[in-house]
């Protein structure tokens, strides 16, 4: 039996209605896995992101890796590739984006209690080692999502999607129904 192709597929990126996009810029720095980028791509496109920015060693388009997890998203989600984060981190703020790095770290703010600004970009580190201190430097706050267990960290993809939907249900950008 041969696959259907999604809806979305069969129609030409030039004939898709635009659109309408939030403010939240996405910096990936140095992830590991191109298939936690292609999640987030996903991800971001489901949650109509800005931009996503990938810094450093993330995989970035054209990637076979990257392509079976984002599904073609890459080609209708905005991105820029940046050698070094800390660039990307510069040109957003000299853009007026709060840059806000999601890491476990003492002093981090609980992502539910943070007062997210518009527009915003958030920080994602490396899977193992977490968000490099000078990229930290360069955020103007830290959050981190509430871990219960025993462990202190989540999938970096998973914890996208966690931040990013609590970003746009506290900025009421949710759609009542899907």
């Amino acid at each position: 039996m041969p696959e259907l192709e999604p809806h979305y597929a069969r129609v030409p990126l030039e004939l898709r209605p635009a659109v309408v996009r939030n403010p939240v810029h996405v910096v990936l720095d140095n992830l590991r896995s191109a298939y936690n980028v292609g999640s987030i791509f996903r991800t971001g496109d489901a949650g109509a992101v800005e931009h996503i920015h990938l810094c450093g060693m993330t995989a970035h388009p054209p990637h076979i890796k990257l392509q079976k997890t984002a599904l073609g998203a890459f080609e209708y989600v905005p991105w820029t590739y940046h050698e070094r984060t800390v660039d990307a981190l510069d040109a957003l703020g000299k853009q007026g984006i709060h840059r806000v790095a999601i890491e476990v770290v003492e002093g981090a703010a609980s992502l539910m209690e943070f007062p997210w600004p518009k527009p915003a970009a958030i920080v994602f580190g490396n899977e193992v080692a977490g968000i490099n201190e000078r990229v930290l430097d360069g955020c103007d706050a830290v959050v981190a999502i509430p871990m219960m267990g025993h462990k202190n960290s989540m999938n970096v993809a998973t914890a996208f999607g966690v931040v990013l939907y609590e970003i746009l249900r506290g900025w009421g950008a949710l759609p009542r129904t899907p």
